[in-house]
């Protein structure tokens, strides 16, 4: 960084957080060229997932924050993790993925291998930028993703969400807002259609299992069956800058939640090929560049998911 702004931090040229986001567009690059040579020899998700794991530790620690890292609460998704999200949402070849709070892009790349068109939103203003060079065939917007659905084109009609919201900071309020990720999630859940999917990262206590929670999402009842469950080790995100327990959570229409809780993203894993039911089929057109969809040649059948990420070979 020094040499490529010929001065130091110290002298304000750059912020080590500037160090953080190059590091992770870089391993969006080189994501995109292995990625899908990295699962095509693995074989199977863990031993994949091993050798992501490997790519994830050569990234540096964030052991330093910014205003605007605490404004945001920008908590980039480990590669690993994001992996595993991809594993859980059991994507289709070619179907459209939203994320509302991209970030950096370490979970889109992943969709992006699974062969997933991508519609991107990301307000703050560096990492909006970086995701329009590093995604140069995916729409990019700038909104507040607490109302994805009110702001988004009417023609962007993802089949999968993939989200890792705020766990309790909104723009422009300096105070604590519990309910954020409540916000992110609901408008999240307007944009899907019958039999879509939704996989979150929030913080533990935004747990489904709890009362509480679920009578949030009362009203949302016809697509907002939480389908399976699992709080996370906060080591997970140690070297992204916090130590605080997580949690992976799928809503789809089923009437049944699976719960567990991982020590390791390994232990994810294992959850996910036991617990989480598969996906049914849907309608999940393939999108053109820009987010809209396509309907040309399609022929009403039944979908078929054979993806990298399945679990289990093709899905009817």
């Amino acid at each position: 960084m020094t040499t490529a702004f010929e001065a130091s931090d110290q002298h304000g040229a750059w912020l080590w957080k500037d160090a953080y986001e190059a590091s992770e567009a870089t391993a969006v690059l080189f994501l995109r060229k292995y990625g899908p040579g990295i699962l095509k020899k693995a074989g199977s998700p863990a031993r994949a997932l091993a050798m992501i794991e490997r790519i994830s530790a050569l990234l540096p620690s964030h052991t330093r924050r910014s205003e605007e890292s605490d404004q945001f609460q920008q908590f980039s998704t480990p590669l690993g993790l994001g992996f595993l999200v991809g594993v859980a949402a059991q994507l289709t070849q070619g179907e459209l993925v939203l994320e509302p709070s991209a970030g950096t892009g370490l979970l889109a790349i992943h969709a992006e291998i699974a062969g997933a068109q991508l519609a991107l939103n990301e307000l703050a203003e560096t990492r909006h930028v970086l995701l329009s060079g590093l995604f140069p065939q995916a729409p990019v917007t700038q909104f507040n993703a607490e109302q994805i659905d009110d702001y988004l084109d009417a023609t962007i009609q993802p089949a999968t969400v993939l989200m890792n919201p705020p766990f309790s900071a909104s723009p422009g309020i300096e105070r604590t807002m519990r309910d954020a990720t409540m916000r992110h999630i609901r408008s999240a859940l307007r944009r899907l259609p019958d039999d879509g999917r939704l996989v979150v990262l929030t913080a533990s206590s935004h747990d489904p299992a709890s009362a509480d929670i679920k009578a949030l999402y009362g009203d949302l009842s016809d697509r907002a069956s939480f389908l399976f469950t699992a709080s996370i080790d906060g080591r997970i995100y140690a070297r992204h800058g916090t130590s605080i327990d997580t949690r992976l959570t799928v809503i789809d229409r089923s009437p049944e939640l699976s719960a567990g809780h991982a020590g390791s993203l390994a232990e994810l894993l294992a959850l996910i090929e036991a617990k989480l039911p598969p996906r049914r089929a849907s309608l999940s057109l393939p999108a053109n560049s820009k987010g809209h969809v396509d309907a040309s040649g399609f022929d009403g059948g039944t979908t078929t998911r054979t993806n990298p990420f399945s679990l289990s070979g093709p899905l009817a």
